[in-house]
């Protein structure tokens, strides 16, 4: 019986191949290839930039308004808006920290969350 090659193995042999799923926020982020002195390839994933925030902007109302509750977390409030608590990345993209625990540190701050289908890159943007 054949062994089944490794998914990783297999994502090497096609170019332009991406390792994330597309429900990861690294799916449309650019894979680079760095060749070592020794000819060795290293593919990485480029640093994925966000476009600057407008909370007034035409985007606007892609976002609703979120009052942090008292334990609340970003991978909970995940679960509670997307029904995945891997997606937290999209409410810290929406909200302008560097750290996702800044998000619900406080309770009675007042977040954004991202509807379905509004925030560039986000699952709702893609049709599963």
């Amino acid at each position: 019986m054949a062994e089944i090659e490794p998914y990783e193995n297999a994502l090497d042999a096609i170019p332009g191949a991406h390792p994330y799923p597309r429900t990861s926020r690294y799916h449309d982020a650019e894979i680079g290839i760095h060749r070592q002195p020794d000819g060795t390839q290293v593919r990485y994933t480029k640093r994925r930039l966000l476009p600057p925030l407008d909370p007034t902007g035409p985007d606007s109302d892609l976002n609703q308004p979120h009052t942090v509750g008292a334990g609340e977390r970003p991978d909970l409030l995940a679960q509670r808006y997307f029904g995945d608590p891997s997606q937290w990345w999209q409410i810290a993209d929406a909200n302008p920290v560097l750290d996702p625990a800044e998000l619900t540190d406080e309770a009675g701050r007042v977040i954004d969350i991202p509807l379905a289908g509004g925030f560039p890159g986000g699952r709702g943007d893609r049709r599963v």
